[in-house]
């Protein structure tokens, strides 16, 4: 298969498109490269990437939509795995307009160009944050999420909403992925564990927000990466009967799903640093703070639907997932 996947420089893009490159399909990876982190890390993703014969590199961002849909035509994609975003809870407070525009707008784009040329299953990234100010455990698709704490979270929120419009007025598959606390090997340096990991090697402390009571549903990366190809093969393969198909009443019958995709345990903060001390050797110095404004106390997937409809299961402990990203991290910084 052709597949287009949006921010294959990054994270979880990166480790996706090797997944897929690895099992044959061919892929064509989007990434406008911005500079919200060390751009030095997504141009090391993308090296390894380009090994691969089967795998073509844009750099390019979505809200140029001539590209994009030159991009579209010149490859006939049979998918789409939209995962190009700005991310970040707390620099959205900082700078709002970049969400909108690589977000909603950069979406908006996706989406229309799915439908021009009609492509038979767009999986696209969403997040556990916009379950916001819910405090029911744990988190279901079927509760409310209409109380977003920050503007990534909105953002979020509005791509589900957008995808629902294009899967009922066009009847084009679309499957959201809500994820929960990625971690793991190539990961982002604004994420905990690589700062802890740095600050605790270096000897300085480590900023702790909402004085160490957070608990996360920490996902490790493999564990994701197999859940959005189940999701990918299963929806496009199957010979569902689109035009006649309602998974749930609030879809108005549109091809049209929603997925919470974690691990499933969630975590003490405390906890996820003691495995990191462990593993380093070295204990944390701590700097205590309060809850930061657009953070959330405790996130819990309930994914029984994703195991249900897909067979997912996480199997990484979050011990051995930190003993693998601590391994990478050092040899990545040759310590």
């Amino acid at each position: 298969m052709k597949i287009l996947v949006t921010g294959s420089a990054g994270f979880i893009g990166s480790m996706l498109a090797m997944k897929l490159l690895d099992r044959g399909d061919k892929v064509i990876g989007i990434d406008n490269h911005n500079d919200y982190y060390d751009p030095k890390i997504k141009d090391d993703r993308l090296e390894r990437l380009l090994k691969y014969t089967n795998y073509k590199h844009y750099k390019n961002d979505l809200s140029d939509n001539k590209k994009l849909s030159e991009i579209f035509t010149i490859h006939k994609f049979q998918k789409v795995v939209n995962l190009a975003a700005q991310a970040g809870v707390r620099y959205s407070i900082e700078n709002p307009l970049a969400y909108i525009n690589s977000n909603i707008v950069g979406f908006a784009h996706i989406l229309e160009n799915c439908r021009i040329n009609k492509i038979k299953h767009l999986v696209y990234a969403s997040t556990s944050s916009v379950y916001g100010a819910n405090t029911k455990m744990p988190f279901s698709e079927h509760d409310s999420a209409n109380h977003p704490l920050s503007v990534y979270a909105a953002s979020k929120k509005s791509n589900e909403l957008m995808a629902h419009t294009y899967s009922y007025l066009h009847k084009i598959p679309t499957t959201g992925l809500r994820f929960f606390t990625v971690y793991g090997p190539w990961g982002r340096p604004d994420m905990a564990l690589f700062k802890f990991t740095k600050n605790i090697l270096e000897g300085k402390n480590i900023d702790v927000f909402n004085n160490g009571k957070h608990t996360r549903d920490f996902t490790y990366i493999d564990d994701i990466v197999n859940g959005i190809v189940k999701t990918l093969d299963n929806v496009a393969n199957s010979n569902v009967d689109w035009d006649n198909y309602n998974p749930d009443p609030a879809s108005s019958g549109a091809p049209w799903r929603i997925y919470n995709i974690g691990n499933n345990k969630p975590v003490e903060l405390m906890d996820y640093i003691f495995a990191l001390e462990k593993t380093l050797g070295k204990k944390a110095k701590i700097n205590y703070l309060p809850l930061q404004p657009g953070d959330v106390p405790d996130t819990y997937a309930n994914v029984d639907n994703l195991i249900k409809d897909f067979d997912y299961k996480p199997t990484t402990a979050v011990i051995d997932g930190v003993n693998k990203f601590v391994e990478w991290y050092k040899d990545y910084y040759q310590i």
